[in-house]
């Protein structure tokens, strides 16, 4: 049937470039002789007293061809090329064709030695016994025959090899017997064509589909349907769906093998629209009715394009053509609703399935895994009549996704004590495992046992999971030896993105920046995880001018449309002092989620704003958005930054979030309730509302009350919140300053010099106050009386000039902040050169006149640098921003935007 031309056709021919043209000469290209044979993989070892099942399959031992004629390689009674003793009998060919079907080795070479022993002319036979050895596996059993036929053989002969090497494994010598065959002058047909272009298709080899294709052209072979079905199979397995598109316009006749496989082009590079109206046009243009294969792919693209609508269609489709109790049709619908619909559905059609294989229990497994029923998928996995590597898989990689990580890493202890095959997918889920375990003894035993299965060096996926394992178990080091060990690793991609991560997850920031603008090459794709990532850095960093590059740089390579990248690059705003700009992102942001809301949310709760994060939340609620945990952290942390007459609401949100929302109040969300209530000065009741919680009190809590009482003054509630703290948390470095810190606020010098002597003992170190300011592209840190800055004389010289106007106009040094025993000129020596006030000079100094001046500090800002600060905008005129571990403060005129509460 002729095809009529469509929309589709106009397009190809508007924007593809058309085929080389180039004629397949009788020889093989220079490249292909130089190409090895498939070689066998390495050998497993033992590890401990545990075997391994090597997951690699064999490949097939290399087969040469000669021209000579081997001396008796079958039975000595075997025919010569001159029996012509009339044709083999029928039955021959239906012992043959059984033995195929029943896979019965045996009695294919009973029907062999019996052909022998009647010698019978082997030029009739000898096509069915070699199409019978391949079929069944009998590689080197069927080249025996070919050989025996080389003195007159024909072109079905020779198309029969071929096509049975390329699908036994054997794809280099299929191409080399290819051109053997041109040598010979034997002129291919459309089965060889076929052949060599399957032999195309699992090398991957685009150049060589190229000269095929020409040649097919050249002989005149383009207008048979299933060679152009095949050209287009090469060209889609090769990436190259314009090709693909372009061979299916120009055939003169369809079938539906050519609808399916450019249906399965389009979705196989995720275009799954085209898909869908492909299917429709298949019926509506050339008429075709779908079969099971175009069903099940076209259930793939409803799926990954989230259809509902479209997928139920297909089904009603499927239905009324019949099709329902097909088991692949049926195994793609239980990927379609387990991706569109919900478990019940999934539940429906897997108990009403007459036929189950292992496909169908392995998706009904991750079917449960993606809903979150862990418990379920372990019971159906353990109900499976039979199970593979691909079925454990799915049940690893469900526990990962679900935060099981020991569970996961029990169930790969378990298939390598029952000598399971492992593959590298098993390998790459059980070290993600282990990230999610960041237990560094663990980490290091399955680096090892991977390592010994010689799969680390083979695979850029088990390279990356294992950088990806060692930053989170805290052995940077080994990753960073990984990362660098060779010119590949540093250049692949994933490993980069990794090791990104890697570092920003350890807190080296600079380090991530540093990696993310020396991309090894432009091969490297920045994708949407690094993206995120070193947003995440700016953000963490304050590194707004930087922040605003990677905005461009997303824009420029078209991902800027993605929710996460936009929700990053709202928080990332946020975090930098641009609330305005973070606004303005999440206005542009197409769709929202809730993590859009919530980083917006957060951004206004930064710069205190409770009556904006409040109102982006009733917004929320007119939408009839579904908040999650954070969410309602987020709005209950936002009544503290308000009027104090909305205590009220936040009591009753709190009380009513199981019944209105279906959450369970959390200790997260209890912690941040407690933060209100200390912030309204309701000690008593914070107090009260620890002491009934359903669960024990963690140092979160207490730290909050802490908090609230030393902003209240109430030493009772401060004694005892820090006595908890301590008593559950005695290996915390931070407790025992803060109880130091305490000591000396009320004069107890000798317990508190006792306290730091114990921490020094237990080798306990406090993380120092640190303050910076980023400058020409460069992050200028700053610690306390630090001099190692090489402008430290001037920023010295200046503070001391500041020192001096602020006193002038009224500062007065509080030398109540300094918590050591020494003199008073000592304590406001400690003073005056806190690391906020250096990084503030700096700030001074470096910034021109106008420009805001941004210091981050990764502590909470002391009462002191905050007074000091409210003076020097007054003396400079200059707005001084701080984003301290609570969030900003704003000095301007003489005021803070905190209003003194931090």
């Amino acid at each position: 049937m002729v095809a009529t031309t469509t929309t589709t056709t106009t397009i190809a021919a508007a924007y593809f470039p058309a085929f080389p043209h180039s004629i397949l000469s009788p020889h093989p290209p220079s490249t292909r002789p130089s190409l090895p044979y498939p070689s066998k993989p390495p050998s497993s070892s033992p590890i401990s007293s545990l075997s391994l099942s090597v997951p690699n399959k064999p490949k097939p031992t290399p087969i040469a061809f000669s021209a000579q004629i081997v001396t008796n390689p079958l039975p000595q009674n075997h025919a010569t090329s001159s029996d012509t003793d009339g044709p083999p009998t029928e039955n021959h060919f239906n012992l043959l064709r059984t033995s195929v079907r029943y896979n019965d080795v045996e009695l294919a070479k009973a029907v062999h030695a019996s052909a022998l022993k009647r010698e019978e002319p082997k030029t009739t036979l000898s096509n069915a016994l070699v199409s019978a050895y391949l079929k069944l596996g009998l590689t080197t059993d069927a080249v025996r025959v070919f050989r025996q036929c080389l003195s007159c053989p024909d072109v079905v002969l020779y198309s029969t090899m071929i096509s049975g090497l390329a699908k036994s494994g054997y794809e280099l010598e299929a191409v080399s017997l290819f051109f053997r065959m041109r040598k010979t002058e034997i002129e291919p047909n459309e089965f060889s064509f076929v052949a060599i272009l399957t032999a195309c298709n699992r090398l991957s080899d685009l150049e060589l589909g190229f000269q095929v294709h020409s040649l097919v052209v050249k002989m005149g072979y383009v207008g048979f349907t299933y060679v152009s079905n095949a050209l287009m199979g090469s060209y889609s397995k090769c990436g190259r769906l314009d090709f693909v598109l372009q061979v299916f316009d120009e055939m003169p006749e369809r079938d539906v093998v050519s609808w399916n496989t450019m249906i399965a082009a389009v979705v196989k590079e995720s275009m799954y629209d085209w898909a869908i109206e492909l299917f429709r046009d298949m019926q509506r243009v050339d008429e075709f009715s779908a079969d099971r294969f175009t069903l099940s792919t076209v259930l793939v693209a409803c799926a990954g394009g989230r259809n509902w609508n479209g997928g139920r269609q297909v089904h009603a489709h499927g239905i009324r053509m019949g099709f329902q109790p097909t088991l692949n049709v049926n195994n793609a619908l239980i990927d379609f609703y387990t991706k569109c619909g919900s478990i019940r559905d999934v539940e429906t059609l897997f108990e009403s399935m007459p036929v189950k294989d292992i496909i169908t229990w392995t998706e009904m497994i991750t079917a449960y895994m993606d809903f979150g029923l862990v418990d379920l998928a372990s019971e159906s996995f353990d109900m499976m009549p039979e199970k593979n590597c691909v079925s454990y898989n799915a049940l690893l990689a469900g526990c990962c996704r679900n935060g099981e990580g020991m569970r996961a890493l029990g169930l790969f202890c378990k298939m390598v004590e029952e000598g399971t095959e492992l593959d590298e997918f098993t390998l790459t889920i059980v070290i993600n495992a282990c990230g999610l375990l960041t237990d560094m003894k663990i980490s290091e035993q399955v680096h090892g046992f991977v390592l010994k299965c010689g799969f680390g060096s083979n695979s850029n996926c088990i390279e990356s999971a294992l950088i990806d394992m060692c930053t989170r178990c805290g052995r940077m080091d080994e990753a960073e030896k990984m990362f660098y060990q060779g010119l590949d690793n540093v250049s692949c991609p994933i490993n980069w993105t990794s090791m990104i991560c890697g570092y920003s997850r350890n807190g080296k920031l600079e380090e991530a920046i540093s990696l993310f603008c020396n991309r090894p090459s432009e091969e490297v794709v920045v994708d949407e995880i690094a993206l995120a990532t070193v947003l995440g850095v700016c953000g963490a960093l304050g590194y707004h001018v930087f922040g605003k590059q990677i905005h461009c740089l997303a824009l420029k390579i078209g991902l800027l449309n993605d929710t996460g990248i936009g929700n990053t690059l709202t928080s990332m705003y946020c975090k930098c002092g641009n609330l305005e700009g973070g606004i303005k992102i999440f206005d542009m942001m197409s769709t929202h989620d809730t993590v859009s809301w919530n980083s917006v949310m957060g951004g206004h709760l930064l710069h205190r704003q409770g009556d904006g994060a409040l109102d982006l939340w009733s917004k929320m609620e007119k939408a009839g958005l579904q908040p999650d945990e954070d969410t309602l952290r987020l709005v209950i942390s936002a009544y503290g930054f308000t009027d104090s007459n909305l205590v009220e609401k936040c009591r009753i949100l709190f009380l009513s979030m199981r019944t209105t929302y279906d959450i369970e109040p959390t200790p997260e969300l209890y912690a941040a309730f407690v933060g209100v209530l200390g912030y309204w000065d309701l000690l008593e009741e914070a107090e009260q509302l620890i002491n009934s919680m359903p669960f024990e009190p963690n140092a979160t809590f207490w730290r909050a009350l802490l908090d609230a009482g030393r902003i209240s003054l109430n030493t009772r509630i401060g004694a005892m919140a820090a006595k908890q703290i301590l008593a559950l948390e005695p290996l915390d470095p931070s407790t025992y300053v803060l109880v130091a810190n305490l000591y000396s606020a009320s004069g107890r010098w000798q317990c508190a010099e006792k306290t730091r002597e114990e921490m020094r003992k237990k080798g306990f170190r406090k993380i120092p106050s640190r303050s910076w300011i980023i400058n020409e592209n460069k992050v200028h840190s700053f610690y306390t009386r630090d001099e190692r800055h090489f402008q430290s004389r001037d920023i010295y010289s200046a503070i001391d000039v500041l020192i001096l106007e602020c006193m002038k106009s009224g500062y007065a040094p509080d030398t109540s902040f300094v918590l050591q025993d020494v003199e008073e000129y000592q304590k406001k020596d400690f003073l005056y050169y806190h690391s906020a006030k250096l990084a503030a000079t700096y700030g001074l100094l470096t910034t021109k006149r106008g420009e805001p001046i941004r210091v981050m500090k990764n502590v909470a800002i002391c009462g002191d640098c905050h007074t000091f600060l409210k003076f020097v905008s007054v003396v400079v005129r200059r707005e001084i921003m701080v984003r301290d571990s609570s969030g900003f403060h704003v000095f301007s005129k003489g005021q803070c935007s905190c209003k003194d509460y931090w």
